[in-house]
Formats: C-alpha cells, sequence, structure tokens
C-alpha cells in the first residue's frame, strides 16, 4: 500500500484527544497507526515543522545561463515572453535540449516575483442601485448569422445594469455610431421603465474613426445633450482599457453563448428576415432578464423617471433627387418614386433606414444601404420607382449600374440569365422588364418568382402570354357595381320648400 503522511489536522486531533483517550483509541479516532502514534507522542512538533526542504535531484541546466544570460534580458525588456527566451535560450545552446522549457518558464516566473515590474491592480467596486448603467458594441461575425441564405454583418448594442443585470440588445447593421448607440440606449431605457443616474460607454473611437474636429465635437457634444435628456451623467472609460468597462465586457462573452446555443438547439443559423433575428436575440434576452427579476424589481424603484417623450435617435440630411431618379448619401444611391426629380428631400437617417420627407410631409421609408468595404458605391433600388420608364427604354436594362439591386428576388435575375443565353439581347431585356411590370401591376411578385422558379427547373422560357392570364383579375371576383342617379326634381323640390320658408 502507499505511504500516506500524517497531516498537521490529524496530529493536531491526536494530541486533543490523547488528554483524555489512552494513545492507542486517540490513534484510532485521528485515523493514525499505533506505532505512528506512540512514535508522535515523543516528538509533539507538527509534521509541517518536520519537513525538510527537498534538495536538487538534478544539476541545474541553467546555472550558468540564467544570471549571465536571461537575467540581462528580462531587465532589457520586461514584457518578453518566456517562451521567447526559451527558443533564444535553445539557439544559443542546442545542447540544453526541448526539455528545459518548463524549467525556464518557472524560473522566469519567480524571478519575476520577486525582481519584476509593478502591474496594474483591478479595484472592484461596490454598486448601487439605480446608479449605473453601461453600454458597448459587440461583433456577431463569428455566429455565421444569415438572412435568408446571405450572410449578416452586424455587431450587436448592448445594455446593462450593474446592480441588477438588467439587459437590453439592438441589432446594428453598421458599425459604432452615435445614432447606433442614440437607438439602442433609448430603446434599453423605454424597455426598462427609466433611466440610471449615470452611463458609461467606451471611447466611441469607432464612432470617431475617419471624423474631422469639428465633427468630433459636435458627436460628443449630441452624446451630452442625449444623456442630459435622460439626466444621466456621461462617463467613459479610457481607451484600450477594457476592465473599466468590466461590468458589461465580461457579459458580452456570456450573452453570445447563449445565443450560440440556442442557434445549435434551433438547428440553423438561417432567418427568413431580419425582424425575425430580432425577436430571436429579444427573447434569449427576455430569458436572462427574467433569471435577475427580483434584482431588477428592486432596482427600479431607484431609477430616475423618463422624460415625457425620446429624443432624436437619427441624423437628419437633405438630399436634391437627381434625373437618375434617386439621390446618392454617404457612397449609397437610393431611387425614389420619379415624381420627385428636382425637389430637396429631408432625410432622417437611422441605423437600418432612411425616412424621406418633403418640407413636414413624410414620404417613404427606405431600407439602409452601406458603401463595399473596398469603398465602391452601392445601390439600393426598388423596381417599382423605375418600372414605368424602363418599358419606354427596355434595353436600357442591358448595361445598368444597379441591374443586380434592380431585381427584387433570386429567381427574376436567374431568369433574366437564362434570356440573355437563348435571345438576343433585346428580346430579353423586354422580356424581363415585362416581368418586372406584371409583378408591379398585379402585386404577384412572390407569386410570380414561384412560377419563374418552376419554369427554371423545367428548362423553359416564361410564357408571357399564359403568365399575364394567370396574373389577370378574375371577372367573377370583380364586384357589380350600380349607380341609380337620383331625379333632378328632387332637389328643385327642396329649393321649392327652402323659398317658402324665407318668404314665411
Amino acid at each position: 500500500m502507499p505511504v500516506r503522511h500524517v497531516t498537521d489536522h490529524q496530529m493536531r486531533l491526536f494530541m486533543k484527544l490523547r488528554q483524555t483517550n489512552s494513545v492507542t483509541v486517540a490513534a484510532a479516532k485521528a485515523s493514525i497507526g499505533r506505532t505512528t502514534a506512540f512514535r508522535l507522542a515523543k516528538n509533539p512538533r507538527l509534521p509541517s515543522q518536520k519537513t525538510k526542504a527537498r534538495g536538487r535531484r538534478r544539476p541545474d541546466p541553467l546555472a550558468k545561463i540564467f544570471d549571465a544570460e536571461i537575467v540581462p534580458l528580462l531587465r532589457a525588456a520586461p514584457g518578453i515572453r518566456a517562451v521567447a527566451i526559451y527558443d533564444e535560450m535553445l539557439r544559443r545552446h542546442p545542447e540544453l535540449g526541448a526539455g528545459i522549457r518548463r524549467t525556464i518558464e518557472r524560473r522566469i516566473r519567480s524571478w519575476r516575483a520577486v525582481h519584476g515590474e509593478e502591474q496594474e491592480v483591478i479595484f472592484r467596486q461596490i454598486h448601487e442601485p439605480g446608479l449605473l448603467g453601461l453600454s458597448d458594441f459587440t461583433d456577431m461575425s463569428a455566429l455565421g448569422i444569415t438572412i435568408a441564405g446571405q450572410p449578416l454583418d452586424h455587431l450587436l448594442y448592448h445594455f446593462r445594469l450593474a446592480y441588477s443585470g438588467f439587459e437590453h440588445a439592438h441589432v446594428i447593421l453598421g458599425g459604432e455610431s452615435f445614432v447606433a448607440l442614440a437607438e439602442g440606449l433609448q430603446n434599453a431605457l423605454w424597455s426598462l421603465g427609466g433611466a440610471p443616474r449615470d452611463h458609461r460607454s467606451d471611447s466611441l473611437s469607432a464612432a470617431f474613426r475617419n471624423l474631422t474636429a469639428d465633427a468630433r465635437e459636435d458627436l460628443t457634444h449630441r452624446y451630452e445633450e442625449l444623456c442630459a435628456h435622460y439626466q444621466m451623467k456621461p462617463t467613459r472609460n479610457n481607451k484600450g482599457i477594457a476592465h473599466e468597462n468590466g461590468s458589461i465586457e465580461s457579459v458580452h462573452g456570456h450573452l453570445k453563448a447563449a445565443i450560440r446555443d440556442a442557434l445549435l438547439m434551433r438547428a440553423s443559423n438561417d432567418f427568413d428576415d431580419l425582424d425575425d433575428y430580432r425577436a430571436f436575440v429579444d427573447e434569449i434576452v427576455g430569458r436572462r432578464n427574467a433569471q435577475n427579476g427580483k434584482r431588477i424589481e428592486a432596482e427600479r424603484p431607484h431609477l430616475q423617471e423618463l422624460p415625457q417623450r425620446r429624443t432624436a435617435d437619427f441624423e437628419e440630411v437633405v438630399v436634391r433627387v437627381l434625373r437618375t431618379g434617386g439621390f446618392t448619401l454617404r457612397k449609397v444611391f437610393y431611387s425614389v418614386p420619379s415624381r420627385l426629380i428636382g425637389h430637396q428631400l429631408r432625410v432622417r437617417l437611422f441605423d437600418d433606414r432612411l425616412d424621406v420627407f418633403v418640407g413636414g410631409t413624410y414620404l417613404l421609408t427606405l431600407p439602409r444601404g452601406r458603401a463595399h468595404p473596398d469603398g465602391r458605391c452601392n445601390q439600393v433600388v426598388n423596381y417599382r420607382h423605375v418600372i414605368h420608364s424602363l418599358r419606354q427604354k427596355p434595353m436600357a436594362l442591358m448595361r445598368l449600374v444597379y441591374r443586380d439591386q434592380l431585381f427584387p428576388r433570386q429567381e427574376y435575375r436567374r431568369t433574366f440569365e437564362v434570356l440573355l443565353e437563348r435571345l438576343t439581347d433585346k428580346q430579353a431585356c423586354k422580356t424581363m422588364v415585362e416581368l418586372l411590370a406584371l409583378a408591379h401591376e398585379r402585386t404577384c411578385e412572390r407569386e410570380l418568382a414561384e412560377r419563374l422558379a418552376d419554369a427554371l427547373g423545367a428548362g423553359k422560357l416564361p410564357d408571357m402570354a399564359a403568365l399575364r392570364s394567370r396574373f389577370a383579375p378574375d371577372p367573377a371576383s370583380l364586384p357589380v357595381v350600380s349607380v341609380h342617379l337620383t331625379s333632378l326634381s328632387g332637389y328643385e323640390a327642396l329649393i321649392g320648400a327652402a323659398h317658402a320658408g324665407e318668404c314665411a
């Protein structure tokens, strides 16, 4: 049997029991052998006091080089890694062998404990209810989310109360910006039903990138106005010091892990549309808040009351509609109804959409586009805005700048590719324009796409006559309106009665 050494606890227990019991009984109760007990009775020192320091069992392989070569490296470059010193020593002294890596690492760690530089200390804080709320953005690209099969490049705005752990998350399609922060923060506060006294964010370095000094000052001023609207004191952690925002930085990983687990249980990373994905994230955050429900309810009375209304969470710019049927904003071309050509529009720029106004009248909402990562311009085009002009000039489709963005679904794009392969350019363009016009006029975009997919699967070209017949209005479903005209003599009788009343 392997030898089991007597511990200090056993020794103390044995010495206590020996005062009221015999050596044999006290040894049995302390789980010590009888012979060992008599030996311990003669020498009452604790086992830890008898242990001798273990001597070296083999020659020190670093005896000649540690003080002479390794220590000077550590003093000259305090931040150098132990593995780098290990590689350098092997290069200088190949005879040492690979087995000394752990020896070097332990020796360097011991040297640094005595002679190393002072390290930064993290001071843990006491969090008071209703005092501190934190905001930050986290990258979600590692999860591989797709919308209708297309990768979704996005961030997650994350808000958290330091005391209770209340969380709110909002999917951000662009990068870090004031608009994204304002929209996400206000959604969080109105969902919570109150506002903390302090709000901490990171340094907004990503939002400041590529901005002029005036633009940075304006962004800072707008952020301060946002916090003032909710009576919150704005604070920021120092750039690159993540632990100053630790109450939310560490939670990013837990939230992303929860989303990753839910995706695995869902067995798919693909969603039908953005709203479905946002609802999925909201459900996960809601479950996490339910776990902290008691603390959240305890903190709510300490929060400040919300103002009467939200403040602006958008940027407003003025654009002019060009003869091309749209306007360009931040390297993205947006199409609008052609009746607006020549007009100035006020555009409210949100993170995921554009609200368009002419004067004070709301016109429409457009999905927000982003320029390509390489700086090339992008397009957000609705075929309904240009189809009436395109029918007059169908060959314009052939080399249209935004042709790929014009097609509302992939089935239309594939149909045009097949038409170009089997027909002349003129016939292909004319047929494709007629298909788009049919989808617009008969409001059958999805159903027509399904018919086109069936035709492509069968290796056939779309039959325009059959499609027009299929999507034409059903005469039986049209209501019969009978208009009965009122006789004019009835009006004359009313006029006569009015005159008679005046005379009376």
